[in-house]
């Protein structure tokens, strides 16, 4: 009878549930690179709005134009998409995280994320207007809330505090 039990335990998760698992990791670290690469354009597109507002020829301005329109309709914005359809998935398939605070309080972080994206994307069009009146030093600052947010959710998704 111990003999049974031993086996049973020690050859992991009936079939079913493995592959339920299996599958589920695999969405996990998809979710996990198209958050990495959300991050990379979060980082870099308001740092390019730093040079931009810097410029001073319209050589340079043009090329920031079409750095910006590019990093953020060819990466961002699917790997946004990608980050929360993956991210909404793995919730389907474990909507017991939805009762947990730390839960709540990351997707509130994603949720001001998705918001300071929408931000990023009305501030390139006004650069692509040539009607940016802020300057060098308001995007310095305003480059730094992603970087909170990461830390954040870092935080609350591995130490899982409350």
């Amino acid at each position: 009878m111990i003999k049974a039990l031993t086996e049973i335990t020690s050859t992991g998760p009936a079939p079913a549930r493995q592959q339920e698992t299996r599958v589920y990791l695999w969405i996990k670290a998809f979710h996990i690179m198209a958050v990495i690469t959300w991050f990379a354009g979060l980082f870099y597109l308001p740092r390019l709005f730093v040079y931009h507002a810097q410029a001073e020829d319209d050589v340079s301005r043009e090329r920031f134009k079409i750095m910006e329109r590019k990093l953020l309709r060819g990466i961002m914005n699917p790997s946004m998409v990608v980050t929360l359809l993956l991210g909404g998935w793995m919730l389907y398939l474990s909507p017991a995280w939805l009762s947990q605070g730390w839960m709540h309080a990351k997707l509130t972080l994603v949720a001001l994320l998705v918001v300071y994206h929408h931000m990023c994307g009305r501030i390139r069009k006004r650069f692509a207007e040539d009607a940016n009146t802020r300057s060098h030093v308001y995007y310095r600052w305003f480059n730094e809330a992603p970087v909170l947010a990461l830390v954040g959710i870092v935080i609350l998704v591995v130490v899982k505090p409350f």
